[in-house]
């Protein structure tokens, strides 16, 4: 690489720990990068999972409270997620690169659609678990057999792509409980972490990744992700989901 190009690897790092800790789309900047430096889409998807696994240390360094906080749910988070990573390894590795290039925007674009549409979905949820149980309706503060598996399902994705993963996971979480938004974003970059180290240890034993490049992310990301954390602690829910969807549509009609 040039001394230009690492230099934008870098800093690509560090805005893609800071979107993976606020927004959840950090593979929407730094995947389409290494595409355009020439490198292959599943080169540059491994080297992307490997690099940004400091961005989500430092990014739940800075939610540890929020993490805390949710209790259970954070433990059944690093499980589902651990499991559907595994399973989302196997599938990128197991496929022609021609089918993960064809599938890759059509996956944003419907990640775009789930948080655009999450209000109003999850307002008639509401309406429906208040009428079934009364006055007296109790929060949702663990996860139901059904978010449980959508969660897995999403680890999963983030296993094979990651791309928006986070949004998917604070889609699920915001649909299937009641938890506060930070705590929310805390748990989804949990969700990012445990996902990025266990599809990347499996990418170390039986991928090959561009190690020069996995470098420079990683030392970018890290601060990215500490960052990312503190803003994303008071994030407005507008500002979080008109950021969502406007770079998942770049994202997803440049890879077009």
């Amino acid at each position: 690489m040039t001394g230009l190009e690492t230099l934008l690897v870098l800093a690509t790092g560090f805005g893609a720990g800071v979107l993976s800790s606020t927004v959840g789309v950090a593979s929407l900047l730094s995947f389409p990068v290494l595409v355009g430096l020439g490198l292959p889409p599943v080169v540059a998807n491994v080297s992307n999972t490997l690099g940004l696994i400091p961005g989500g240390l430092g990014g739940v360094l800075g939610y540890r409270r929020e993490v805390r906080e949710a209790g259970g749910v954070a433990r059944s988070i690093v499980l589902v997620c651990a499991l559907g990573a595994v399973a989302g390894a196997a599938l990128l590795l197991g496929l022609p690169p021609g089918v993960f290039e064809a599938v890759v925007p059509w996956l944003i674009l419907f990640t775009c659609l789930l948080v655009g549409v999450q209000p109003r979905i999850s307002r008639w949820l509401r309406e429906r678990h208040a009428a079934l149980h009364g006055e007296h309706c109790p929060e949702r503060l663990h996860m139901s057999p059904v978010t449980t598996g959508f969660a897995t399902v999403t680890g999963m994705y983030g296993g094979y792509f990651g791309a928006g993963a986070g949004v998917m996971m604070v889609a699920v979480l915001g649909l299937g409980t009641d938890l506060e938004l930070r705590v929310v974003n805390g748990l989804k970059t949990l969700s990012l972490m445990v996902g990025n180290i266990v599809a990347g240890l499996i990418f170390v034993v039986v991928a090959d990744p561009r190690w020069d490049v996995v470098v420079l992310l990683a030392a970018g990301s890290l601060g990215g992700g500490y960052v990312g954390a503190r803003i994303g602690r008071t994030l407005p829910d507008t500002v979080f989901r008109g950021a969502v969807v406007a770079a998942g549509v770049v994202a997803a009609v440049l890879l077009f």
